[in-house]
């Protein structure tokens, strides 16, 4: 094999590209890996995932010392700026690339640095290098970034995206977020538990519409408990940008004036300088690239996973996706294409859902019945303090197959992957009497699975 030529190159360092550089190595074929970042990692370790979800632990825990009256000796409430727990999340960075960087190396997986674009369907350039690579196979897995619409000044010290905002190197009195999906939910939920006033500005009816109701309400409440205000149907018509301050001006005809402004509108695929309009590869208006059920692109030997190609757009599902990419190539009987997932919002306290809503079951007309768990009424929520929240089951009125599953609180992220790998179980092993014959550890949070199948059973039998 001539120098410099692979199997496959990953174009990519983040989770896609990960799972794809190590599946192709584990199947013995030859595969190199393109980052344009120094380290490895992508943006999930630089920016996104990572750095955000060790803020939000950080902040977390300040919010519970404070709460908790066994911690009154030490003292009156601590209050952290947010270049203090940011040297947490730094250090959390550190780690993972660390770690990731050795994957690379003890799996003989060269990382060649640089922006990578096509010369055409073999062959790649790195920009700034003399040497060119080729390949027989590509995987694009570049990611995404925060959407950034031309009429917003990113340069000006006080507008931020969910990427420059870790550079923040104060602690504001008064923020402005625009967008109230899950990340823009996710920071306000943040700046409140710093003390910070928060305008979340939503232009949709409720938060996060695409849950359960009775969760997002529940989101709703604690926001509001932690100093936000959800301005629901609003949207942003204009910013002003001042020197100690930044008006927001929504087309309703208000504005808000405030220390800084986070957009959180939305993403876009890093697909820009692929090259790809040269090869008839077509992406759409959020630069996101089209595959098939194959995570194939229209250039046959070109696929693309992750962030890039849009849905769901989880660091979770994006390793499942370039592993099932690479897999596709070398090993189409063993391609698992992602369907299915369930989705982690880490608010305080988090979110997590599987399945199906009420609304979603009420409009199908498919017959439902529901059973709850409280925190409050589990003996381990009782124990770590950390009361706040419910877990919900949606099952069929007459065949009690699981429908979906809905989680608000502490480690709602984890407690969801229960009743998920029940779910997906086959015939009759997806039903709610599952938790009625199985013992579980005491106390446990999953015991709340048991309380649930109780309480929803027992208003049908």
């Amino acid at each position: 094999m001539e120098k410099g030529h692979f199997d496959l190159i990953v174009i990519g360092s983040g989770p896609a590209g990960e799972a794809a550089a190590m599946n192709a190595r584990k199947k013995g074929r030859t595969v190199a890996v393109v980052s344009d970042y120094p380290q490895v990692g992508g943006a999930c370790t630089h920016w996104a995932t990572i750095p955000s979800k060790a803020l939000r632990h950080s902040v977390k825990q300040i919010m519970a010392f404070n709460t908790n009256p066994m911690f009154r000796d030490f003292g009156d409430t601590r209050k952290l700026s947010f270049q203090q727990i940011m040297t947490h999340a730094d250090r959390v960075v550190y780690e993972q690339v660390r770690m990731r960087s050795d994957f690379y190396e003890r799996n003989a997986i060269p990382v060649f640095t640089g922006k990578a674009s096509f010369i055409n369907g073999n062959t790649i350039k790195l920009k700034g290098k003399r040497k060119n690579l080729s390949a027989d196979n590509f995987i694009i897995a570049t990611g995404s970034r925060p959407y950034r619409p031309p009429v917003v000044n990113f340069d000006h010290p006080r507008m931020f995206d969910s990427d420059t905002i870790l550079t923040l190197d104060h602690s504001p009195r008064k923020v402005t977020v625009i967008g109230a999906g899950v990340i823009g939910c996710e920071y306000a939920s943040i700046f409140g538990g710093l003390g910070a006033k928060v305008e979340l500005i939503n232009p949709s009816s409720s938060l996060l519409n695409f849950l359960d109701t009775e969760i997002s309400d529940a989101l709703s409440y604690h926001l509001r408990n932690v100093g936000v205000r959800s301005r629901h149907g609003e949207e942003f018509s204009e910013i002003e940008y001042r020197d100690d301050s930044i008006v927001t001006y929504l087309q309703s005809g208000k504005k808000i004036k405030s220390d800084i402004v986070l957009w959180a509108n939305g993403r876009a695929g890093n697909t820009e300088d692929l090259g790809l309009k040269d090869l008839g590869l077509e992406t759409n208006s959020r630069g996101q690239i089209p595959v098939n059920d194959l995570y194939q692109t229209s250039v046959e030997n070109i696929y693309a996973a992750g962030d890039v190609i849009g849905w769901p757009a989880l660091a979770g599902a994006a390793y499942d996706q370039g592993r099932a990419a690479c897999n596709a190539i070398f090993a189409p009987e063993e391609c698992h294409p992602v369907k299915q997932v369930a989705t982690g919002i880490y608010t305080i306290p988090e979110i997590s859902t599987f399945g199906k809503t009420e609304a979603e079951l009420t409009e199908a007309k498919i017959p439902y019945e529901v059973g709850k768990a409280f925190f409050k009424n589990t003996a381990r929520a009782q124990i770590t303090g950390e009361q706040v929240g419910m877990l919900k089951l949606i099952f069929h009125f007459e065949t009690l197959e699981i429908l979906g599953i809905h989680c608000f609180g502490d480690q709602a992220s984890e407690i969801v992957h229960i009743g998920q790998a029940i779910m997906l179980q086959p015939g009759a092993a997806n039903t709610m009497r599952y938790f009625l014959t199985t013992t579980f550890n005491y106390p446990t949070m999953a015991e709340a699975y048991r309380t649930a199948a109780l309480d929803g059973l027992n208003r049908i039998f």
